[in-house]
């Protein structure tokens, strides 16, 4: 049975919680302010989930989300991660993460600053651009008409594939946006972010992105 580590219970982490356990992943779930904090979450998602550290988390997934403020992503345990895959939700708001000269210049994305501080982990850009609520409400069979994707980016072919099983599992088609370096056209302000679109219309909002 495949554990998932989820570092960060906010609307996504708790969202995705919820989802990966009733796809029958065990899950362990962590916050910045201790596992004794998780109590109701955990009861609430049931008996697959039990609360952590970020760092029990991180050595305890096979996969790990991490679905944090990107101000926080610096407390991201490092070793633990090593040679795992990790799905990235994050997006840069400046009015809450301070203005970051690299991003605000165009110069990286929120995936590449996230694998740069994660050097031996294989990061993955999933859920960062559909609403926490939609998570276990939008997703519909496969061959379903007009079904909503969500896009991935990654430089890992790998970790692509594995995104779209898991996109699939929840309910939705799948665009690979390309490398990390492409996953701007995803995220906040771009005409793919937080809309419902399916496959093609996902992709033409990525062709339409601007940076």
């Amino acid at each position: 049975m495949t554990t998932v580590g989820i570092i960060g219970a906010g609307n996504i982490g708790s969202a995705l919680a919820q989802g990966f356990a009733d796809r029958g992943y065990d899950v362990v779930i962590a916050n910045s302010r201790g596992p004794e904090t998780l109590g109701d979450l955990v009861s609430s998602v049931g008996e697959r989930a039990r609360a952590a550290t970020a760092q029990e988390a991180a050595e305890a997934g096979d996969i790990v989300v991490v679905t944090v403020p990107l101000k926080a992503i610096d407390d991201i345990p490092v070793a633990p991660l090593a040679g795992k895959t990790v799905l990235d939700t994050n997006n840069y708001y400046f009015e809450r993460d301070g203005h970051i000269a690299a991003l605000d210049d165009k110069k990286t994305t929120t995936s590449q600053m996230l694998q740069e501080h994660l050097p031996e982990s294989v990061v993955v850009k999933a859920f960062n651009h559909i609403p926490a609520a939609d998570i276990l409400t939008g997703g519909a069979p496969a061959g379903t008409d007009d079904r909503r994707a969500l896009a991935t980016s990654s430089d890992s072919d790998e970790a692509v594939a594995l995104v779209t099983r898991i996109y699939d599992e929840f309910g939705f088609d799948t665009v690979n946006v390309g490398p990390l370096s492409e996953s701007w056209r995803v995220e906040r302000d771009q005409p793919a972010y937080v809309v419902r679109q399916n496959r093609g219309e996902l992709e033409q909002n990525l062709a339409r992105a601007e940076r």
